[in-house]
């Protein structure tokens, strides 16, 4: 009975440590903080030195929880990647990835060496622990809080942050058994194993994901298995190339990479489900990271790990980056922002639990010196990523509300999927909508999606029969699953400055006219580079050939908005003046609207009739 009383006493604990976790996570956005930090913070206050008292020191377990963990974040860091991503972006990845991994190493390794007074081999040791970035962190805090980097950028980061575990694993396991074997491998045999887990990952992480995409399309499976199919075959993917000699991190990353990037039947429930799990993972690994730490052992190495965290976010991750992006023409702000989104995270600390696992000597300095740096790496760069990015001009200027959707799959076929948004009073789509043969007023849609149903009240109406959308409707189209995020933006409710137009009006433009007309009708003071090209160029240029509808620019004493698309290209943009502009200028621009409304209003009865 004891045991069996144990065992329910554990399943309790655990589960009120998840349910804190996550309602934490609500304060945590509040305030701005790192989440991933506060539930480091929480398994500290349940661990022995907290109020929760708990003794664990479990390391095969850690490294059994932290595999199964970023297996699963990897595999969903992939799946949301998309492949145009990687156009001019893979190769300086995996040389920040391999060449980087390697230099922070040495770097950091000579300093920790002088600091706590080691041999050079066990700096190293502790400069391979914390030399490769964290995809969990990289994921998680570059898509918080609405952070959207440019496209290059962005890439990098992502690509660099799945990719260079291999070679931090693989140096730490090499200073590893070299300090066990009282001998260092010469360098030959260290590269050709590189080499060896960089191909078997990529080889079979790429089958992997072609098997389970095949699986998820051509396998009649019950309703509700298909994302559990998914998951499940990720972890076998990452378990499967360890177990041959390839890294698995890797082999995760590319199988939810080929996923991601294939028609899939069940997209909707397999995204919902991967970013649920992906939470979960996030919230058990690193609660587990903090129970295993003992914060009254951090005090006897804070000094020196406090002055290996500032070499390694000032000296050596700057240094690495540069010399690894020179050959690759990144701008000086590109150049600063990659070094400072060098984010250590459960990596660091997974990496730190192997000597202790092998009986390395010293092994407890080295996984308190491991936590020290991913502690100050969450604190110090983890809450300034944001303002980092507007300050070097390096954020796309997204500030939209969120979107209510609604996702079903339609059997049978991978085209389309079903597409649901309630229409909101202040909507950009109820703003221009009209209904004519089923379809929205030409423009507002895009070509590749259309208008299913309306759902108004209690009853479901045809576009035939609906005419114009109205407040509380729900409407539903049929769209490619890939694409359905490009309409969030037609539905998302306006925020007051988008709202603002209404008052003051707005001039409408095709995206064919140049930018220097638009400045000079209007006085506005827009960039000297940017006159020479049009709307849609100026567009494409400061969104990386990727704008979407609402996105708006400064053009000094008033916004573009991007009101209407044809694929990627930009074909209308609304001119909105601030509202300290002359009296004149308001005025023309109220009569300007109160003319398109009544054409608008004339090319509606026109299409009824």
């Amino acid at each position: 009975m004891a045991s069996i009383d144990f065992a329910n006493t554990l399943l309790l604990l655990a589960a009120a440590l998840a349910v804190v976790a996550i309602f934490s996570s609500l304060i945590a956005q509040r305030f701005g903080a790192p989440l991933l930090l506060v539930f480091l913070v929480i398994g500290m206050l349940a661990g022995e030195d907290g109020p929760g008292g708990l003794h664990f020191s479990d390391y095969q377990l850690t490294y059994l929880v932290g595999s199964l963990a970023l297996a699963v974040i990897l595999f969903d860091g992939g799946s949301h990647t998309r492949l145009a991503a990687f156009r001019g972006t893979l190769l300086p990845s995996t040389t920040l990835a391999t060449i980087g991994v390697v230099l922070t190493t040495a770097l950091t390794g000579v300093l920790a060496a002088y600091v706590l007074d080691l041999d050079w081999m066990e700096g190293m040791l502790v400069g391979a622990m914390v030399s490769s970035t964290d995809a969990a962190a990289v994921f998680f805090l570059l898509h918080s809080g609405g952070l959207e980097l440019k496209r290059r950028v962005n890439a990098v980061l992502e690509i660099e942050s799945s990719t260079n575990d291999p070679a931090a694993v693989l140096l730490t396991v090499v200073l590893v058994e070299a300090l066990l074997a009282g001998v260092m491998t010469s360098g030959w045999p260290i590269l050709g194993e590189i080499a060896q887990q960089a191909a078997l990952g990529a080889a079979l992480g790429l089958a992997g994901g072609f098997a389970i995409s095949w699986a998820l399309n051509h396998v009649p499976l019950p309703s509700g298995l298909h994302p559990v199919l998914a998951l499940s075959g990720a972890v076998l993917v990452y378990a499967a190339t360890a177990v041959l000699g390839g890294s698995g991190l890797l082999a995760a990353y590319l199988a939810g990479l080929v996923v991601g990037n294939r028609p899939m039947r069940a997209h909707a429930s397999i995204a919902s489900f991967q970013q649920a799990a992906t939470w979960l993972s996030q919230i058990v690994m690193f609660t587990v990271l903090g129970l295993l730490v003992t914060p009254s052992r951090l005090i006897h190495y804070a000094l020196p790990a406090l002055a290996i965290a500032a070499w390694l976010m000032f000296v050596a991750r700057p240094v690495a980056v540069w010399l690894c992006l020179l050959p690759f023409k990144f701008s000086r702000r590109e150049n600063l922002f990659i070094s400072w989104v060098g984010l250590r995270g459960a990596v660091s600390i997974f990496l730190a639990a192997i000597p202790t696992l092998s009986g390395v000597p010293h092994a407890d300095m080295y996984f308190n010196i491991a936590f020290v740096v991913v502690l100050v790496s969450l604190l110090v760069q983890g809450w300034s990523i944001n303002p980092c990015a507007r300050w070097l001009a390096l954020a796309l200027p997204r500030s939209r509300p969120s979107v209510r959707r609604v996702e079903l799959d339609l059997p049978g076929q991978l085209e389309y999927e079903l597409v649901g948004y309630p229409i909101e009073r202040d909507s950009d789509v109820l703003a221009h909508a009209s209904l004519a043969q089923g379809t929205l007023a030409p423009g507002i849609l895009p070509r590749w999606a259309r208008l299913a149903l309306v759902v108004r009240g209690n009853a479901i109406v045809m576009p035939a029969e609906a005419g114009a959308l109205l407040p509380d409707d729900h409407a539903y189209f049929l769209a490619p699953p890939d694409r359905v995020r490009q309409l969030d933006s037609l539905f998302a409710p306006r925020g007051a400055e988008e709202a603002e137009h209404e008052v003051s009006g707005e001039f409408a433009f095709r995206g064919d006219v140049p930018i220097g007309v638009v400045r000079e009708l209007y006085g506005l003071a827009a960039l000297p580079e940017d006159a020479a090209g049009t709307i849609a160029q100026l567009f494409a240029e400061r969104f990386e050939g990727s704008p979407e509808i609402g996105d708006r620019l400064d053009l000094g004493g008033a916004h573009l908005i991007v009101r209407r698309m044809e694929g990627d290209r930009v074909t209308e943009a609304g001119l909105q003046i601030d509202g300290d502009a002359p009296r004149l200028m308001r005025r023309l621009l109220r009569r300007q609207t109160l003319i398109g409304r009544i054409a608008a209003a004339w090319r509606n009865w026109r299409a009824r009739r």
